[in-house]
Parts: structure tokens; sequence; C-alpha cells
């Protein structure tokens, strides 16, 4: 099979898509399928070799300039292709990140109008792109925040698209009005462009079902995977002290300040005993301060001593970071459709404890590794962590079970079979047009679906 997949590429830092839109390329390559992982925006960064084609399209800089100078709507290419540089966008690709909510309200409605907005050219640029590549038999899209591509990639290709639902309704809520509204808008408008969605979770599914007003036949559920590879459970009796991890972005939604309070809850019920809280994941610029005020809380408490920051972590640091602990937790403050971190520390033998919400009860129930507590709520999760200290033959049957639990559900095998799975089927009812269409044809395609 071809498949065309796109990626979003997160300016230089580790993203849990582009990982799994990589892991997931690399076993259908290995499988003898031929996979073109196109990024959107930046190149991606991925901590296993990477697969994704060293092109971007709708380079952010572009986007960007686009966007607010009316003047680079009708640039030459040959300038377009040096601001699309892999190069030049890797370079300033970080230091444009903006946090600003109108300026990311802007940028997601102009995105969502497609090819008829302001950034028209790129879809342009897509199409000239498209001449010179292999018709697919199906095109895969990250996300339904790039929905407006849905309707000019299949009248250029004649294939059917898919689009993966994985959370996009955090960053869509956190828009300011009435940019939101609009956004949101813009989706449902074009869903019916889209030949089948296939969600990440089941609880994915039936929320995204209802939020974008999608029919949930139309929703297939194919849950996320990892590659296992290098992921072995630790001697439980490695550590002196026991070790609570948290391993996730630092964003205030990822509840870290939830597992602080409950780790203070926590080490007062435990007396003397050597416990730490250990943290690692990307922290944006933005959220300096949120980690500084949950440092600080701890320290108020007396406990700063036993907290770390450990940093963003490549493969290689992520799965010894693993191996040190005796329990996780991200307990999310959201329903939160993946739990990719889950799988890692599951598949590492380290038990959770995670709010009873989203992919969590999936997640755990399916695998059997780890303890569910009430959301939002720190004493709570103090109670779960307590439970595991206590008993630790309680989290070594834990830790065995879940590492199986990932063995048998989760790894990127399996996330791949369903994958195939479902664009069989699609591919099987939904081809546009026999044969392939010619480059002209793309062209003439994408320009009448204006």
């Amino acid at each position: 099979m071809k498949i065309l997949s796109i990626t979003g590429g997160a300016a230089g830092t580790y993203c849990g898509s582009c990982l799994l839109d990589n892991a997931i390329a690399t076993e259908l390559i290995a499988r003898g399928h031929e996979v073109t992982l196109l990024p959107l925006y930046t190149p991606t960064l991925t901590d296993e070799p990477n697969v994704s084609r060293s092109v971007v399209l709708f380079g952010g800089i572009s986007l960007y300039l686009q966007q607010y100078v009316r003047l680079f709507r009708s640039t030459p290419r040959f300038i377009d292709r040096l601001m699309d540089s892999p190069r030049v966008i890797a370079a300033f690709a970080t230091r444009m990140v903006s946090t600003d909510p109108q300026i990311l309200g802007e940028m997601t409605v102009s995105m969502l109008e497609g090819t008829r907005g302001v950034l028209r050219k790129e879809f342009d640029k897509l199409a000239e792109w498209l001449r010179d590549e292999p018709v697919p038999d199906i095109v895969s899209l990250p996300n339904s925040l790039l929905i407006a591509l849905a309707r000019p990639l299949k009248a250029a290709l004649g294939r059917p698209v898919c689009c993966t639902l994985q959370g996009e309704d955090l960053f869509l809520n956190s828009l300011v009005e009435p940019y939101r509204s609009r956004a949101l808008e813009l989706v449902r408008q074009q869903v019916q462009h889209v030949d089948q969605f296939v969600a990440v979770s089941e609880s994915c599914a039936a929320f995204m079902s209802t939020y974008l007003g999608i029919a949930p036949e139309r929703i297939s559920t194919a849950p996320l995977g990892i590659n296992t590879t290098g992921y072995q459970p630790r001697d439980p009796s490695e550590n002196e002290e026991f070790r609570v991890g948290y391993l996730a972005r630092i964003a205030p939604e990822k509840g870290l300040h939830v597992l602080a309070e409950a780790f203070r809850v926590f080490r007062s019920q435990v007396g003397n005993a050597r416990v730490r809280l250990d943290v690692a994941g990307y922290l944006a610029p933005n959220h300096r301060s949120y980690l500084a005020d949950v440092r600080k809380s701890l320290e108020q408490a007396g406990i700063g001593g036993d907290f770390a920051y450990r940093g963003a972590l490549d493969r290689e640091g992520k799965i010894a970071f693993l191996r040190g602990l005796d329990v996780l937790s991200v307990p999310a403050t959201y329903d939160e459709p993946k739990g990719l971190f889950l799988l890692e520390a599951l598949a590492s033998g380290v038990p959770v404890v995670q709010p009873r919400r989203g992919a969590f009860v999936e997640i755990v129930n399916r695998t059997a590794g780890g303890l569910l507590v009430d959301a939002d709520d720190p004493e709570s999760l103090a109670g779960g962590l307590h439970a595991l200290w206590s008993d630790r033959a309680l989290r070594e049957q834990l830790g065995k079970s879940g590492h199986a639990g990932v063995h048998g559900h989760y790894t990127i095998q399996h996330s791949a079979d369903r994958l195939l799975d479902v664009y069989g089927e699609v591919a099987a009812r939904g081809r546009l047009a026999p044969g392939l269409v010619s480059s002209g044809a793309q062209a003439r395609a994408v320009a009448s679906s204006r």
C-alpha cells in the first residue's frame, strides 16, 4: 500500500504525535509498504531514526509572514524556497513560536480557511509538490486542525483521506474568542471531506463524535502503541528510596501541581521514609513560572529537597529515567485521549496511579498495570501512592502485569495492524477515481477546489 502520511513538526521539540507518526511510518516501511512521511510547519524531531522527508511544506516562517505581511502572499518561489528551507526553519522556528492567544487564534483560523483564506499560496505549493510524487492509495492527516487539506488533496489525488483524532479540543478550547468559535465551526464544516476518522482511544472517539458532529460509524479506533525495544522491567530492589515520577509536558493541564500536592500529603504519611518526586518533560518558556510555583510550594512545605526536575529527555534518557521509578503519575486535569507516557512507564515495569478519566481508564484496565483514583483530588492520589509504597508485592504485581499488558495490546505493531485494517477498508470503498491522476489534473483539481 502507498500511504501519504502528513505530520506536524513541533519547532525542534519532542512531540508525542511526531514520535508516533514516525514510529508508525517506520513499522509500515519495514513491512514493505511505501510511506511518505511529509512534515508541515517545521522539521520533525524524533528520538528514533527519522524517516520523514527533508522537505517542509506550509513552513512556519512562510505562514507567519503571509498572515501578517501582505507582500509575502505573492512572493516568487525562489524566495519561498529560501524561507521553507528546513535549515532556515530549524534555525528560527523555536524562537518564533508564539504563545499569544490572538496570534494562535488568527493562524488557526487562517489554516482552517484553506484555499479560501490568506494562506492559499501554501496550498498551491502543495499541489506543485504533488506533481512529482507517486499517487498514494490513501492520505492520512495527523489531526482535525489540518482538515482544510482534505478537500484539495482528494481533488488532486482522487484518493480517500483519513484523519486522526487525538485531543484537538484541548487546543481549540484554549483559543480566545472569536477565534475559538470560528475555528470549531470551520472544522465541523469540513468533516464531510474526510472519508474516515481514526481516534487514538475509545474515549476519544466517543467525545469527538459529539464535539465535532461526526457520525459514530465514521470514526474507527486505533489505540496508540510504542516501540518496546529497549524497555525492560527493572529489578524492584534497585531503589533505596521510593521514587514517584512524572514524565510529560510541564503544563497546568497535565496536572503536575496536583501531583505535587498529593506528594506533599503522601510525604506527611510516610514519616522519615526516603521518598522523592522526580519530574521530566518538555518545558515551554511560558510555563517556567508554573514549574517555579510548583517547586516553591514544595519548598514551603519543607520538602523541596525531595524534588528534582530532570529536563526534556531523549529516548535513552527517558528509558533510564523510567527504570529509576517505583511509580509514575501524570494526573491530567482534562480527559486525556492518549496517555503515551503511561505505555512507556508500563513497558518499563513501572506501575501507574492515574485519575479515573479519558484514556487512562482504558489503558489501566486493559493492562492491569496500575491504580485508578478520583480525578482532581490530591488526597485520593496520595492514597494511591501510599498503597503502592506500603505494599511492595502489589507494585511488583502491577509492574509485571503492566509490562505484559503493553506487549499484549499496545505495541507499535498492534497500532500498525489496526491502521492497515482501517486503511484497507477505506481504500477499498473510497477510491475516488481509478488509476493514477495526471500531474496536470492534480494542479487543475486543486485550483478548482477553491
